[in-house]
């Protein structure tokens, strides 16, 4: 007679603290069998990436080692999740299974609708629990922060004290960071994962950088610094954003009973971005089909899906012949990060002065981020390239952010070698030299360093005039309306009704 068995199916939560499945889980007399799936087909798709990889790979040895403290162990099966599930249903008694709820790709989705279908043909129960601040089923966003604050409060969860579980039930390894399935090449750096580590990161954020935090959250040369890089830990679940907000209420009781100054107004930036967070995962959420359709119908098909391939790949590799845009570029490909200022930059550059449709650069940088969160990720992009139809459109000039973030042009310089050499005058616009310059600083234009790939006072003239046309096309306003109802903040809701002469909800959300 077969052993009865159920399973806990790690996923987005590679933790065993504040992780409710494993707490239900640890309640009954059942064996557990802790299971991560190394998907193949979904390390195939346009936005997956070793770079991903390797950050969960550090997260599932730690995770190994959690679940040894509770007397289990992590299995970890490289195959379709369905196969999977028959596997250990035909060599045990499978009863139910636990798991978070996820709000990820439409892969991810539409894989989840098949495990429900599956569990529900062949009798087991499938346990599912909320994560973080996202709320499934919301009819609408009315009630949503409060609902999300209130989540928040809650108390954590406590790892269990052991885990009945079937220990050798099956014999699997976590594939190496070079696994065949991805392409081959080294990642030059990459931020490492583990629990172990986002613990070491949040407190070292909130004792010795909190204070330095808002003014360098812009800029790129000191941002990697005094930001807290927490964010791919917050998308991976090795801490869960519900832990965060515990850690921070400690750090500021303990402050405050100890009457140590801290900079609060960083530290109410850093919870808003919290909030922030679970409000533009909600949207996919609400909506999982943001990842490949325009939140406002009418920009479908206003950029072509096809872009010219010099300006694509010019910007892919950091060769468009705008030092500061070049230089966050080959930043971000080599460190997987860059901080969010620089990023819409980014986007906004490739969306306006280069007509690329907001897919086509989407997928290039989902891959490069360690911390690629679809939920953030596509909301953002929609924002960034002016397709939501209900936020300002925010059009980046890239030699004013040059300008104001790297005056100098010590973070060009070190990572446009090229233009190591050219004066500081010249450095933000090195197409101004003349020949005799350029020879001088070793930088012959086209030939060390190219020129400007556009024109970008006039690419952003034309991007305007295409995107106003939309706007004063029949039935904008009411679709606009729609998208707020649908995804808009609640913050000030005397302006839900509001529609600007521009076609577009005056409300930043």
């Amino acid at each position: 007679m077969k052993k009865d068995c159920q399973i806990l199916w790690f996923k987005k939560d590679l933790r065993i603290f504040d992780h409710k499945p494993l707490f239900e889980a640890s309640k009954t007399f059942i064996p557990t069998i802790p299971i991560y799936i190394f998907e193949t087909n979904y390390w195939k798709q346009p936005f997956s990436s070793k770079r991903h990889w390797y950050f969960i790979h550090d997260c599932l040895l730690d995770l190994d080692k959690q679940l040894k403290s509770i007397n289990s162990e992590l299995f970890v099966f490289r195959d379709d999740i369905i196969k999977v599930l028959k596997t250990i249903n035909k060599m045990f008694n499978l009863k139910s299974m636990y798991a978070h709820e996820e709000t990820s790709n439409l892969w991810t989705y539409e894989r989840d609708k098949k495990v429900i279908e599956w569990c529900n043909l062949n009798e087991v129960k499938f346990h599912e629990f909320p994560t973080n601040g996202v709320i499934r089923k919301l009819k609408n966003r009315n009630n949503w922060s409060k609902l999300r604050n209130k989540r928040m409060s809650e108390e954590l969860y406590k790892k269990p004290q052991s885990l009945k579980t079937l220990k050798n039930a099956f014999m699997t390894n976590i594939p190496s960071k070079n696994d065949k399935v991805f392409e081959k090449g080294l990642i030059a750096s990459y931020q490492k994962g583990g629990r172990k580590r986002g613990i070491a990161l949040i407190n070292n954020f909130l004792n010795k950088n909190l204070d330095n935090y808002l003014k360098h959250i812009s800029g790129p040369s000191l941002s990697e610094k005094f930001c807290s890089r927490l964010s791919p830990h917050l998308t991976h679940g090795t801490i869960s954003v519900k832990e965060v907000y515990k850690l921070i209420d400690k750090h500021k009781k303990e402050c405050d009973l100890l009457r140590i100054s801290y900079n609060k107004r960083s530290l109410s930036a850093f919870r808003s971005r919290l909030s922030w967070r679970c409000h533009f995962i909600q949207k996919l959420e609400d909506q999982p089909l943001i990842e490949n359709t325009c939140m406002h119908i009418a920009y479908e098909g206003m950029r072509s899906k096809s872009p010219d391939k010099r300006k694509f790949e010019a910007w892919k590799s950091g060769k468009t012949g705008f030092p500061f845009i070049d230089a966050c570029m080959r930043y971000l490909i080599y460190h997987g990060w860059i901080t969010f200022r620089m990023r819409a930059m980014l986007t906004s550059f490739a969306s306006y002065d280069l007509w690329i449709d907001w897919r086509k650069s989407g997928y290039v940088l989902a891959k490069l981020f360690t911390d690629y969160e679809p939920g953030i990720h596509y909301s953002q992009l929609q924002m960034q390239s002016g397709v939501t139809g209900i936020n300002t459109l925010r059009i980046y000039n890239p030699i004013k952010q040059s300008m104001e973030h790297d005056i100098d042009g010590v973070f060009i310089k070190k990572w446009v070698p090229e233009l190591k050499k050219v004066p500081i005058s010249f450095i933000h616009e090195p197409w101004k030299m003349n020949l005799e310059t350029q020879i001088n600083c070793n930088c012959l234009l086209e030939k060390n360093y190219p020129k400007p790939i556009i024109d970008h006072k006039k690419a952003i003239q034309v991007a305007r005039q295409k995107i106003s046309e939309i706007r004063k096309k029949d039935g904008f306003k009411v679709n606009a309306k729609k998208v707020f109802e649908k995804h808009g903040s609640r913050k000030n809701k005397s302006k839900i009704n509001h529609i600007s002469s521009r076609g577009q909800l005056s409300l930043f959300t």
